[in-house]
């Protein structure tokens, strides 16, 4: 049988709004009340309309929209973490907690699966080759066959619902409630300065697809051109000229002038008389 709701009743249904400037105000509040009591907090903080700004921050809340389980929830999530509402995000292996600011202070919890290691084999295999450096490769400055291959869904190191469990302290009965979502979308913002806790997230080394890259380089043999292109970018970005043991097309060997040899005085002497 349905149960018949009064209008007089719908004010405890559904909630007054509550501004954003208010939101902001209570979450710094509660940041506060939290560092004051000895607690050490790591809130997020969105600066300006977007909520990541860097490859990996913007790919990974790609990745959650592309995801119809996610879609009706999501944009109160945004709304969340663009107010400072996250007071708190720990990333970790296979596990995000989080504080998020509502009505009461709530804790999320978003646990991850692993990355099943056939994936993991298969984006090493893949990536070897085209990654030169663990510091290329956290700064996201790949090339776009690698960033196809590591943010490809399904199959690359994203996460995809089935992998994920979600849970809220929270008296909303859906699943991906709003504190949930603006928790997902704080992860991504926290990869935009540390995209390494993506990799610690799904419980992977990145330092292996450079290992696997090192051994596949090491398998092939070495090219004359590669070795003087490395020789120009080191001599470009240490500002020294390095010799790969060519003269330069360009200079010209000089020609050695010979001296002229003044004879002694004495000869000179004998000579005028």
């Amino acid at each position: 049988m349905a149960r018949f709701v009064d209008y007089d009743d719908w004010p405890r249904y559904w909630p007054t709004y509550v501004p954003a400037a208010t939101r902001r105000t209570r979450a710094a509040g509660q940041i506060a009340t939290l560092r004051k009591s000895g607690r050490g907090v790591s809130p997020v903080e969105i600066k300006g309309r977007k909520i990541a700004r860097t490859f990996w921050g913007q790919s990974w809340c790609k990745n959650l929209e592309a995801y119809s389980d996610y879609a009706n929830r999501l944009p109160r999530g945004r709304t969340y973490v663009r107010n400072g509402s996250v007071v708190d995000l720990e990333i970790a292996s296979r596990r995000v907690t989080s504080l998020v600011s509502g009505r009461d202070l709530y804790q999320v919890e978003v646990a991850i699966q692993p990355l099943a290691a056939r994936k993991w084999r298969a984006i090493r295999f893949e990536c070897a080759g085209k990654i030169e450096s663990i510091v290329e490769l956290l700064s996201g400055s790949l090339s776009e066959s690698v960033m196809e291959i590591v943010t490809r869904k399904g199959e690359g190191l994203f996460p995809t619902p089935k992998e994920i469990s979600l849970s809220c302290s929270c008296p909303d009965w859906a699943s991906m409630c709003k504190h949930v979502a603006a928790t997902l979308y704080g992860v991504g913002a926290r990869l935009d300065d540390s995209p390494e806790l993506l990799f610690t997230l799904r419980d992977v080394d990145a330092a292996e697809m450079v290992i696997a890259a090192t051994e596949r380089a090491r398998s092939r043999p070495p090219s004359s051109r590669a070795r003087i292109l490395a020789s120009a970018e080191l001599s470009s970005v240490f500002g020294i000229d390095i010799d790969d043991g060519k003269p330069s097309p360009r200079t010209k060997p000089r020609k050695k002038k010979s001296k002229k040899v003044s004879p002694p005085r004495k000869a000179r002497r004998t000579a005028r008389s």
